[in-house]
Parts: C-alpha cells; sequence; structure tokens
C-alpha cells in the first residue's frame, strides 16, 4: 500500500467526537487559515512561472503540496463564491448569474454555519459577493476588521482573508507609472492576444501586482507565525477563479478557470497531508469540494445536500475523473456554457454558440486598456486568425488537449482520434448536468414565476422541469444542423415555455436556414413568456421581418421585468450589429430606460455609438 492509499485508507483517530447531552465534544481540531486573491490563475514561481516573484507563496509551496489540477467551478467571482458558501454548484440553485440574489431553501446551511455549531470561531474579512439571498447571521463576524484573534481562548477558528490587489480592476498601471520589475517588451504574451504596447503594460503591471500580493500573503502568514499558531493551523491559499487580463475570468478555459491551490500542514497534523512537503497533488479537486473538504478536516458533519468531495481527512473519498465547470450571465451579458475538465482534455459545449466569447462588457472595456486595445485591433482588421475568434461566434463544442496547447487555441472537436474520448467526456457533462437539475436552462426571467412561492431549486427538482427533454433541444440548438429544423417547428407549440425558448433559440442559431420557421416564430411574438418573444423576435427580425421584431422588442423593454428587459437589450444590441434595427432606432429604445445596474449598462454602451 503506497502513502496515498495508506492516507486514504486509515482512519483518522483525532477526529473521533461524541454527543454528549445534546452537546458536541470533540478531541482537538486544527484550526483553518484560507488566504483567497483575487483573479489569480497560476502565475506564480512556485508554479513555474519564470516572470513572477512571489518568494512567500513559493516557500509555502516548499513547506506545504501544490495541487495542479484546482479549479473555480466558474469564472467570475460571484458565482465562484457561492459555489464555495453553499457547498453547491450554483447552477444547481440557480444562483450562477454574477451578481444575482437567488432564494436558496431555508435548511440549507452556508459552510460556516455548521462549523460555527460544532464550536468555531468563523470570520470573514471581507469579501461575499454571493449571488444567494440569506438574511440570517453567516458569520461571527465579516468585516474588513475581522479576525481570528476576537475569538474566545481555546477555540478553535476557521478564518478567511481575501486579497483585491490582483484583481482586474488593478491590471491597469496607474498613469505615472513608468517603470515595471518585467519590462512590457520582455512580457511573452499569449498567442490569443495582439502585440500592442497597451497589452504589454497591463501584463507588466499584472505581474508587479501579483508581486504584492505574495507579499501582503507574507504579512498573514508572519502575523499567524507571531501569534503562535501556525503549528495548529492548515493553511488554504488558492486564486478565487482565473487571471485578470481579457480571456481570462468570464471564460470556461483554463485561463479563466484553473487556479493555484496550497495546502500547508504543520507537524502536528502532517499525517492528513496526501503528499510530502514540497510535492506536488495530481488529483482534480473544484471549489465545491472545498467545504466537504474542510467539515472533513475538522470532524464536521457534511450536508446531506452538499454536491463537493471531500479529498482530505477522515471523509476523504475516490479522487475525481473529472470536474464540472459553467458560466450563465456575466455583468450585463448573457452565454449559457458548460464543460467538464479531465487531467488533460477539457470538452466544452457553447449553448450560445452565435454569441462571441467576447461580449461588449462595459465593466472591463472600462477599467481593463487591454481590452480596448485588443477590440481595436479586431475591428482594424488586425489580429490573425487565432486572435480574432475571441470577437467571433464560438463553436457549438469545443474539445482541447491541454499537452502542446495550453492556451487552448486548438480545437480538435472534429478529429477523428480523439471521437471516442470526447463521446466520453460529453455523457460525463450531460450526466452531470442531469444529476445536479441544472438551472443554468432557464432564462433568468423565468425564474420568479416558474418558482412561485417555492425556489428556483425546488422547481427544477421537481418534474416540472423536463430537463431531460430541454437538454436536447439545447444541444440541437446550438449543433448549428438544419437537419435539426424539424424538431425546432415542432417544439415552438410545446406547451412547456422553456421548450419553446430552446425551439426559437435553435431557429435564431441557424439564421436564414430556419425561414421554414417564421409563421411559427411570429406567432411566439405574443407568447405569454416574455424571453420566448424576445427570442423569437431576434430571429425573425434575421428572416426579414424587422419592424415586428423591433416593435416586440419595445414592448418587452417597456414591460418586462428587470432580466427580461436585460434579455431584449441584449438581443436589439446584437440586432444592431447584425443591420434588423438601426443604431439610430436602437438608441431610440433605450435612451429613457432606467434600470438599475447590471441592467442599465448597454443602454450606456449604445448610447455611446457615433
Amino acid at each position: 500500500m503506497n502513502r496515498h492509499q495508506a492516507i486514504w485508507s486509515r482512519p483518522i483517530a483525532l477526529f473521533v467526537t461524541m454527543f454528549v447531552s445534546g452537546s458536541l465534544v470533540a478531541a482537538e481540531r486544527p484550526n483553518i487559515l484560507w488566504i483567497t486573491s483575487e483573479d489569480n490563475s497560476p502565475y506564480l514561481g512556485c508554479y513555474g512561472d519564470s516572470l513572477a516573484q512571489t518568494p512567500h507563496l513559493d516557500r509555502l509551496a516548499k513547506d506545504g503540496v501544490r495541487y495542479r489540477h484546482a479549479f473555480a467551478n466558474a469564472p467570475v467571482c460571484s458565482t465562484a463564491r457561492t459555489t464555495l458558501i453553499t457547498g453547491m454548484y450554483a447552477s444547481s440553485l440557480g444562483a450562477h448569474h454574477h451578481r444575482s440574489s437567488v432564494a436558496i431553501p431555508e435548511q440549507f446551511k452556508l459552510y460556516p454555519e455548521p462549523l460555527r455549531a460544532a464550536g468555531y470561531y468563523c470570520t470573514n474579512n471581507s469579501k461575499t459577493d454571493y449571488n444567494v439571498a440569506v438574511k440570517r447571521k453567516i458569520w461571527d463576524d465579516s468585516s474588513p476588521k475581522s479576525h481570528y484573534k476576537n475569538r474566545a481562548a481555546g477555540q478553535p477558528f476557521f478564518a478567511v482573508f481575501n486579497i483585491g490587489t490582483s484583481h482586474e480592476s488593478q491590471v491597469a498601471p496607474k498613469q505615472n507609472k513608468s517603470s515595471f520589475r518585467v519590462p512590457p517588451e520582455k512580457v511573452p504574451l499569449p498567442p490569443y492576444h495582439p502585440d500592442t504596447p497597451v497589452i504589454r503594460r497591463d501584463w507588466a503591471n499584472y505581474y508587479d501586482q501579483i508581486t504584492l500580493m505574495d507579499k501582503q500573503v507574507g504579512a498573514l502568514l508572519g502575523e499567524l507565525e507571531q501569534a503562535g499558531l501556525a503549528d495548529n493551523t492548515i493553511i488554504f491559499y488558492y486564486g478565487d477563479h482565473g487571471g485578470a487580463l481579457p480571456r481570462g475570468k468570464r471564460n470556461i478555459h483554463d485561463t479563466g478557470t484553473r487556479v493555484p491551490l496550497i495546502i500547508r500542514f504543520p507537524t502536528k497534523w502532517a499525517q492528513l497531508a496526501p503528499v510530502e512537503p514540497g510535492q506536488w497533488v495530481e488529483e482534480l479537486v473544484s471549489f465545491v469540494d472545498f467545504p466537504a473538504t474542510v467539515f472533513s478536516l475538522c470532524g464536521v458533519p457534511v450536508p446531506a445536500n452538499y454536491e463537493g468531495r471531500p479529498f482530505l481527512g477522515d471523509k476523504r473519498v475516490a479522487p475525481r475523473e473529472q470536474v464540472f465547470l459553467f458560466r450563465g450571465r456575466m455583468d450585463e451579458r448573457y452565454d449559457t456554457i458548460r464543460s467538464v475538465r479531465e487531467a488533460e482534455f477539457r470538452y466544452v459545449r457553447n449553448y450560445s454558440p452565435h454569441r462571441p466569447w467576447g461580449q461588449h462588457y462595459s465593466y472591463p472595456f472600462r477599467v481593463l486598456p487591454s481590452m480596448k486595445s485588443w477590440f481595436d485591433e479586431f475591428t482594424a482588421g488586425r489580429c490573425n486568425d487565432v486572435q480574432a475568434a475571441y470577437w467571433q461566434p464560438k463553436p457549438g463544442e469545443e474539445f482541447y488537449q491541454l499537452a502542446g496547447d495550453p492556451f487552448e487555441v486548438h480545437n480538435r472537436i472534429a478529429e477523428p482520434q480523439h471521437a471516442a474520448r470526447i463521446a466520453k467526456l460529453k455523457a460525463a457533462l450531460r450526466a452531470e448536468i442531469l444529476k445536479t437539475r441544472d438551472t443554468g436552462f432557464i432564462p433568468e426571467g423565468m425564474f420568479a414565476k416558474l418558482a412561485g412561492d417555492r425556489t428556483i431549486y425546488d422547481y427544477a427538482q421537481s418534474q416540472a422541469y423536463p430537463l431531460q427533454r430541454i437538454l436536447d433541444l439545447a444541444d440541437k440548438a446550438s449543433d448549428r444542423d438544419a437537419a435539426n429544423l424539424p424538431d425546432f417547428l415542432s417544439a415552438l407549440g410545446d406547451k412547456h415555455p422553456v421548450i419553446r425558448y430552446w425551439a426559437a433559440t435553435g431557429c435564431l442559431v441557424l439564421g436564414d436556414k430556419s425561414i421554414a420557421a417564421k409563421e411559427k416564430l411570429r406567432d411566439l411574438l405574443d407568447d405569454e413568456w416574455l424571453d420566448v418573444r424576445v427570442v423569437a423576435a431576434e430571429a425573425i427580425g434575421m428572416l426579414g421581418e424587422r419592424e415586428v421584431a423591433r416593435q416586440t422588442i419595445a414592448d418587452v423593454l417597456k414591460n418586462g421585468n428587470k432580466q427580461e428587459a436585460l434579455a431584449a437589450q441584449n438581443a436589439l444590441d446584437f440586432m444592431w450589429k447584425a443591420g434588423t434595427v438601426t443604431l439610430p432606432q436602437a438608441q431610440s429604445l433605450v435612451r429613457d430606460l432606467q434600470f438599475s445596474e447590471p441592467a442599465d449598462r448597454i443602454p450606456r454602451y449604445l448610447l455611446s455609438q457615433p
């Protein structure tokens, strides 16, 4: 039996617990310190990045273990953090849309609650950014002043410290900055970025910010040492999702989802480590697994609704074969993408192939000069095929072999030698979507009406949600195959609004090849569900019915809820780009709209056009 098998199989006597008179009595338990850096791919020296200067994290990796295949389940902060705080995929809960506020079943406990019930002092310093609407107190303290030092004497702690120094908002160098640790001209650019001085400056400054982040990590580690707590504390360091530059965060690829994960076990708890200090851990882990793993380390029962798998401690299970990744709305832009990642391969299903990866997100266009520089190069025709792909409609499916293609720019979905593995990963993705009752196939504007007096999670778990039929249709819609048109024609008249929505989406993706669906699409312009009207209007506008399409969008903008109006604004933007409406027409429809963020961002974008 090797070390890995022995650790997995042996009982851990330190965590034997018992109930006496209804209260939990436990053997000595470790403290847990979580240090999180924002928008941080593994751009660290200990992960082999020769440009990085990260001495504190490098030392932590030498004393601890590094995970080669750790992933945020979603490539944006609020959705990734929602998966962490709930111990469930945000897509299971309907909380996968960035900066949303979704009700979840009252009995579902967020991970600090079981820890506190077990006697842990739980603090968060201090970012929350969760997409769930929970009003009860979750943490003992969640504020810029929260700290484990405020706990009762002898009380074990779970403490989170969040570092925002590497966040997207900090990537652009300040105007008066003239020198960089790594000269911009010496930064090797990823193949998808065009070579411009602006992009090089952003990359150079990002490396400077990572060095500053590392210094802050060092201060937190030093503070723990000075308090005499390092010998009884298991330390986790990880990035909250992938890197800050364009095609990092918001993207399902490694640049948006793969993160550094370093865990240090003090000598007292060394038997919990999966490998020796300084070594790599090769198994796949993702954020949904983190809470269950902490419970396993701390001797706390894992709630039945949690979807993660403990990868350390007495509840450790067999390693995963794949991790499940997802994205929904980012800021004001809708997109639906699902993916599974193995150690060496990634399969992606793009359920919105008619939209580009690089939609016009207001926030990064405002704070990232490199985003605008890349877009300007594209519009000027100065991008090669790899660089231009970001701004063009996506393929319905992607398959990457990471060896030799770490930036995932060579889509091998059509290569026969990979057919068996692709089929395996497609089946794994479908199984995960069905198992979790993924809510991501329901338009956001339908949530409240479908849920009624329940949560959208409760609705999705019920037989009222025909997910298998919806998934079949969504797969066909993303195939861009005109042979599927008869299925869309049939489904346009289905009694379920989500079925009608995906049938209309299939027609939209087909464009003028869906001409036979024009009359049925026209019928949907008066559909009871406004999300169905929106996609039908965009589809029929591409078939020449421009005025009725514009009128339908105008009506939804006027009468829809916030999410329905946002979907209409997205459609209007793409209708303008497709020539279905003129820019003055589009601007007239949005000029007087008044919505709270993020719904008011597209009007500003449209109104800013010359």
